[in-house]
């Protein structure tokens, strides 16, 4: 499974470093490191809604109030 995070400057201002920290830090709490790749991108082309987080193919776009309910439903959900 592939989580990629934009880091761009709109995505940055809004949050894209939390976001990071905080799937590094569920990633290792479950002990997922050999399932998730997680990788920072720059641009997924949704800079006006959020910070963008791609899960394999799918755009989501996340706040970093968002994160822990959003890898609940979407990543450990589907592992």
């Amino acid at each position: 499974m592939k989580l990629t995070v934009c880091i761009g400057s709109a995505c940055h201002l809004k949050g894209s470093r939390q976001i990071v920290e905080q799937l590094q830090k569920l990633i290792a709490e479950n002990g997922l490191e050999e399932k998730v790749e997680l990788i920072g991108t720059f641009c997924l082309g949704t800079c006006q809604t959020g910070v963008s987080v791609k899960l394999d193919e799918t755009l989501y776009s996340l706040n970093p109030e968002d994160i822990k309910s959003f890898f609940e439903k979407e990543v450990l959900a589907k592992l």
